[in-house]
């Protein structure tokens, strides 16, 4: 049977300050199953403290610790996370006492708090197996068990947490006054070439975490793989390699293009400059939500690129006198006037369009968009 109890301790050697929050009798490891369940959360863990799950396989009718062939792992039921903060309501304002209480939540949520994972995946290997005990792969030797009972070795059901389903989004922060919170226990098998794939991803995240990659940043990768078909994801990689590929091939051609662009005839200044405004704002944007680097190394160095594309088109140069930096623009000859002047004609016009959309936007998402501040 299967047996799932919760304790504020990282180790346990009796049935004390341990409670029982489920306990499957008719086990089947080839029958998957999910089940919710509502957990008593101690004061020690409601103080910040870790909640711990020790997940039991076991023969029916005899306690865990008390049968010789059971088998069981353990895994945190919580985590450290600084919490998201509130979306505020641009037009609406706030008091003075409102902005000082914002100001103390602010400060408070720069401090990582206690955050329950709402969810447990299991999984036991069903495959059959047949290894050179002289040559066993160690990402599978660290989770196989075994009991001699006599002069006979007996090898235990390989148990699996499935740490890559912990997601940002299933969690929940911890309150004082919380003294119960759901968890979502779900069990499915497990092959053999699963099991150790999914070993080295969650390897692979956790490097990633020691290299210094937030939460957020980590939980992408997750979700990668957890939310994912294979087949799909597989898909995934290729076009998003090519994506990647076409991006800096892109940035290749636009400065090769601009390195050899002596004038803008043809050209207008003014779209330079707004698409250098629109691509730093967007970077500052994704900057701000702390998107992933994947988005956000592309979106910097294009935003680079269009600001060296502005010092370009006004044929800025700069001149350091001392540490005051002074700016030189070059002219325009007759060709590049003319230029500005058509350029100039289509603005006007195409204002006429632009001008109410911009406008409509902003006052749309001023009154229904919440944002994070000002």
């Amino acid at each position: 049977q299967l047996s799932v109890y919760t304790t504020t301790r990282s180790s346990i050697g009796a049935e004390s300050n341990i409670d029982l929050v489920l306990n499957v009798e008719d086990f089947d490891i080839e029958s998957k199953f999910e089940r919710t369940v509502n957990v008593s959360v101690p004061k020690k863990t409601r103080n910040n403290g870790t909640l711990y799950a020790f997940v039991f396989l076991h023969h029916a009718g005899i306690l865990p610790w008390h049968d010789g062939k059971q088998v069981h792992v353990v895994s945190p039921l919580t985590t450290y996370m600084v919490p998201k903060p509130e979306e505020i309501n641009l037009l609406t304002g706030e008091s003075a006492t409102q902005q000082i209480e914002a100001e103390k939540q602010t400060n408070a949520l720069d401090e990582p708090v206690s955050h329950w994972r709402s969810r447990l995946t299991l999984n036991v290997m069903v495959e059959d197996f047949v290894f050179d005990g002289s040559s066993l792969p160690a990402d599978v030797h660290r989770y196989m068990k075994m009991v001699q009972l006599g002069k006979t070795v007996h090898y235990l059901p390989i148990l699996f947490i499935d740490q890559l389903s912990n997601r940002v989004k299933d969690l929940m922060v911890i309150n004082r006054s919380t003294t119960e919170l759901p968890l979502t226990v779900s069990y499915d098998k497990i092959s053999l070439g699963k099991l150790r794939f999914w070993i080295h991803m969650q390897d692979a995240v956790y490097s990633l975490q020691q290299f210094g990659f937030s939460e957020k940043d980590a939980d992408e990768v997750k979700g990668i793989f957890v939310d994912t078909n294979l087949y799909f994801l597989a898909l995934t990689f290729f076009v998003a390699a090519f994506h990647l590929l076409f991006d800096f091939l892109a940035f290749k051609n636009d400065i090769s293009f601009w390195k050899k662009k002596r004038s803008m005839i043809g050209m207008s200044t003014k779209a330079v400059l707004w698409r250098c405004f629109s691509t730093v704002v967007i970077f500052l944007f994704l900057l701000d939500e702390q998107t992933s680097l994947l988005v956000l190394i592309p979106a910097g160095v294009g935003a680079l690129i269009e600001l060296w594309k502005v010092k370009k088109a006004l044929k800025m140069t700069i001149r350091w006198q001392g540490l005051r930096p002074k700016f030189q623009f070059g002219t325009c000859n007759d060709s590049e006037k003319k230029t500005e002047e058509y350029d100039a004609q289509a603005m006007k016009y195409l204002s006429y369009l632009l001008y109410p959309l911009c406008i409509g936007g902003a006052g749309y998402s001023l009154l229904n968009v919440k944002y994070k501040r000002y």
